[in-house]
C-alpha cells in the first residue's frame, strides 16, 4: 500500500483506501507477549529465540526393526551362506538397560531403541529369518506371543556397513543450536520441535480475540424459519470465519436488532473478551443505521468504564466500491479497536479483507510482508470491457488462473451478490483514475486463498 496523504477533515469529503488503512494500522499495535502451553500457542508468533537444550536424537538409535550386530560378523552374508548369530536379548524403545553385543552375537532391536554397546549396525528383520530358521521373514513375532524370540539363533542374509540404519545422536539438531527464531509462526511442525526438545511452554504474542457483531432487525439465525421481509444473517458467519482464517480467536454474536441502546449494551458486554470488535451493518445514512447512531454518541468524559470510556469512533466515506461507508475508532476503558463495516455482504467481506485482516495480523505481531494478502499482476479475461466509477477504487470478484497469469470476473458488481463471492478466489482492483478496463489489460489482483 502507498503512504497516505493528510486525511480529509470535512464531513462530506472522501478518504482514500490507503488513508483509511494507514489510520487503522498506525493505531493498532501488536498484543503484549504471554507465556502459553504449547497447544495454546499454535498459530501464535514467537517472541524469543529458542535454543536446543539437548541433542536430537539424544542417543544413537535404530531406524528399523531388526537386529543390532557387529559389522565383521555379517560380512559376506548371503541367502546361500547366511551369517548365524546368537541372539542375546531384546532392546525396545525406552529401555534403559541394554545387553552388550559380543563377537558372533546379535540383539533384537526395535525402531527408536538405543543402539546397544558393542553393536555397529542394524540389519532390518527382512534381511533375516527372524530366528525361525525358515528363510527370510517380513516381520518380527510379537514379544508377548513368543518371548523366546529374544534368544536362540538368527540367520542374516545380507552384509551391513558400519552405522547402517542407525540414527546418530544429534543428527537432527545439536545441543546449543537455535531451534526457532523470534517471529516464527508456530504451526504443527514447530510445536512438534518444541515438544521434542522438552519445552512445555513458550513465550508468544497471543492470537487476538475478535468479536463479530451483526446488526439488523431483519436478520434471522440460519436454521430458523423466515418471516416476510426477513433474511438470514450471513455476515456474522462470514466475518467470524474470515477472522479465524486470519489467525484470530473469533467469537460470533447473534444479530442485534436496530436499537442503539441494545447495541451499546451488547458491545459493552463483549469488551471483556475482545482485543478487536467488528460490527457489520448500520453505518450508512439511513434512519435505522444503528451502529452509527450508537457509537457516534459514545465518549462521555465522565464515564470511568463501559463502552464510552476513552471512546472515539469516526464514520467516514471512502473512495471505494463496494464499501464506501466505514467506521473506525476505539471504545471502552482499554481503548479496544472497533471497525464498523457496511451491511451488504460483499461490501462487508471486501472491507474485512482490506482493513480488518491487516489489523488482526498486526495485533498478532506478524512481519509486515505477511500482514496483507498477496497481490499479483494478471491479464483480464472478459467478454467486454469492465466499467468503474470515476474517483473510486473498485474491487471486483474474480477467478485467478496462476498458470495462465489471467483473471476473469465472477458475477456482477452489486454489493449484495454473495453467491458470486463464494466462487471467487481473488479481487480485481480497478484504480480510482480508471473508468474502463479492456480485455487483455493487466490489472492488480488480490489473492484471497
Amino acid at each position: 500500500m502507498s503512504s497516505a496523504t493528510t486525511p480529509p477533515t470535512g464531513q462530506g469529503q472522501l478518504w482514500s483506501v490507503d488513508e483509511h488503512l494507514e489510520d487503522i494500522l498506525s493505531t493498532v499495535h501488536p498484543l503484549e507477549p504471554i507465556e502459553l502451553q504449547l497447544l495454546d500457542a499454535q498459530g501464535c508468533v514467537l517472541v524469543e529465540d529458542v535454543t536446543v537444550p539437548v541433542s536430537l536424537p539424544p542417543f544413537d538409535n535404530s531406524s528399523m526393526d531388526g537386529y543390532a550386530v557387529r559389522v565383521a560378523d555379517v560380512a559376506g552374508a548371503s541367502e546361500e551362506f547366511p551369517a548365524v548369530l546368537t541372539v542375546v536379548g531384546d532392546v525396545a524403545a525406552g529401555q534403559a538397560e541394554q545387553p552388550t553385543v559380543g563377537p558372533g552375537q546379535a540383539v533384537r532391536i526395535m525402531t527408536g531403541a538405543p543402539l546397544p554397546p558393542g553393536a555397529e549396525a542394524v540389519v532390518p528383520v527382512e534381511w533375516t529369518d527372524g530366528g525361525l530358521g525358515a528363510g527370510p521373514v517380513t516381520s518380527m513375532t510379537a514379544h508377548s506371543a513368543a518371548p523366546e524370540g529374544a534368544s536362540g539363533e538368527v540367520r542374516v542374509h545380507r552384509p551391513a556397513e558400519a552405522r547402517a540404519h542407525v540414527r546418530a545422536q544429534g543428527s537432527d539438531v545439536q545441543a546449543g543450536d537455535k531451534a526457532l527464531t523470534t517471529g516464527t509462526v508456530l504451526g504443527p511442525p514447530q510445536i512438534a520441535l518444541l515438544a521434542a526438545i522438552g519445552r512445555g511452554t513458550v513465550r508468544v504474542r497471543p492470537r487476538p480475540r475478535v468479536v463479530v457483531v451483526s446488526t439488523g432487525s431483519e436478520l434471522v439465525q440460519p436454521g430458523e424459519p423466515l418471516a416476510s421481509g426477513q433474511i438470514y444473517d450471513s455476515n456474522s458467519f462470514a466475518l467470524t470465519a474470515a477472522a479465524r482464517d486470519a489467525g484470530a480467536l473469533a467469537y460470533r454474536v447473534g444479530a442485534v436488532a436496530d436499537d442503539a441502546e441494545t447495541l451499546r449494551s451488547t458491545i459493552e458486554d463483549q469488551l471483556i473478551r475482545a482485543d478487536l470488535i467488528v460490527t457489520t451493518g448500520g453505518v450508512s445514512v439511513g434512519a435505522y443505521d444503528v451502529v452509527k447512531e450508537a457509537l457516534s454518541a459514545v465518549g462521555d468524559p465522565d464515564e470511568e468504564d463501559g463502552i464510552g470510556a476513552g471512546s472515539g469512533v469516526e464514520f467516514r466515506k471512502l473512495a471505494m466500491q463496494p464499501g464506501k461507508p466505514q467506521g473506525f475508532g476505539s471504545i471502552g476503558p482499554d481503548h479496544t479497536p472497533l471497525l464498523a463495516l457496511p451491511g451488504n455482504p460483499v461490501s462487508s467481506y471486501v472491507s474485512f479483507e482490506l482493513f480488518v485482516r491487516p489489523a488482526i495480523r498486526t495485533l498478532m505481531g506478524l512481519p509486515a510482508d505477511t500482514v496483507h494478502r498477496p497481490v499479483r499482476r494478471a491479464a483480464l479475461t472478459a467478454d467486454k470491457a469492465l466499467t468503474s466509477p470515476a474517483g473510486r477504487r473498485q474491487f471486483l470478484r474474480g477467478a485467478y488462473d496462476e498458470e495462465a497469469g489471467a483473471v476473469a470476473p465472477v458475477g456482477g458488481s452489486g454489493s449484495h451478490l454473495i453467491a458470486a463471492l463464494a466462487h471467487a478466489d481473488a479481487l480485481i482492483v480497478v484504480p480510482e483514475d480508471v473508468t474502463s478496463v479492456e480485455p487483455g489489460t493487466e490489472v492488480d489482483v488480490v489473492l484471497l486463498g
